[in-house]
């Protein structure tokens, strides 16, 4: 009889690539998914793994076992949320993923809701980039992810992640407030912010390349002299009178904006989306999480 546990390791080798990455993701130490996956060949009576230069490849007969691995967990958490569907309570644990703004416009609402609906359900949030939580949820690190994409700029699409939209909100061009300087004053489009200092996060953000897009549309190339990943950071740096930034409406919630707030043409969205394994959408726990998202989502940000 295979071993489940040591099954999901070879799976994490093959979406990892090393031992080190499987041991950081699945909280062992090196050495003991070694010894795992050295258990398992011995289970098998065949080669799974061979070395290439400081790594290891699978063989094919290892990936013939993390096909039907995945078959598996598919089968294992269809059967988890069919048990859970037959509780009179919704209880249990949901492993979440969000990103920053999502974190702190939506998340604190979310939660109340469900402290108060379903005592028993226990929620675990971690702050990660959307293009890194869609895959750590297809691995199985995160049960549900709140992720986002940019206008023309698809989010990474996995097989088996369902998705299902949350909201839309309208990304503007963020001036300091009114008198912060003629230069800022002056501005009332984009393309009027040609020669102002700009904020945007890091190269390799969705966001960056659509903010970047979006400025050579206008007609220029954006004077960037600060770069964080912290929305909130834009926001000080913008009402402080230090720059200018176009920031999607959810960074506003809960807060009065002393920004500026110009409309671009064309009125550009953001979308906002959750996303998890098919396999588990008829969980109550999922649907509870999703539902406590949605309806906060309505209330902040109503259509």
């Amino acid at each position: 009889m295979l071993e489940i546990r040591r099954l999901r390791l070879l799976r994490e080798l093959s979406i990892r690539g090393t031992l080190a990455e499987v041991a950081e993701a699945l909280a062992y130490s090196p050495s003991s998914v070694s010894q795992q996956l050295a258990l398992l060949e011995k289970e098998t009576g065949v080669e799974l793994l061979r070395k290439s230069g400081r790594g290891v490849l699978l063989t094919p007969q290892a990936q013939v076992l993390v096909a039907h691995t995945e078959a598996l967990l598919t089968d294992l958490e269809r059967a988890e949320a069919a048990l859970a569907a037959s509780q009179s309570e919704v209880s249990g644990t949901v492993r979440l993923a969000v990103f920053q703004t999502a974190a702190l416009a939506l998340m604190p609402a979310a939660l109340r809701m469900l402290r108060e609906r379903h005592p028993q359900l226990r929620v675990e949030m971690v702050q990660h980039e959307p293009e890194t939580a869609l895959r750590e949820t297809w691995a199985r690190s995160f049960d549900l992810v709140v992720a986002e994409q940019y206008p023309h700029h698809a989010a990474p699409h996995y097989p088996g992640l369902d998705r299902q939209g949350l909201t839309r909100d309208t990304i503007r061009l963020a001036l300091p407030p009114e008198g912060s300087g003629t230069e800022y004053d002056a501005a009332r489009r984009l393309r009027d912010a040609a020669h102002l200092p700009w904020v945007m996060e890091p190269h390799g953000a969705a966001s960056r390349h659509w903010a970047e897009q979006a400025c050579r549309s206008a007609g220029f190339e954006p004077d960037v002299r600060y770069e964080t990943a912290d929305l909130q950071a834009h926001v000080r740096l913008v009402e402080s009178g230090n720059a200018v930034a176009l920031l999607p409406d959810l960074v506003w919630v809960g807060r009065t904006p002393s920004a500026r707030l110009v409309s671009l043409d064309g009125a550009p969205q953001r979308t906002v989306f959750t996303s998890m394994r098919s396999s588990g959408v008829a969980n109550p726990m999922m649907l509870a999480v999703r539902g406590a998202l949605e309806e906060t989502a309505r209330e902040l940000l109503p259509e």
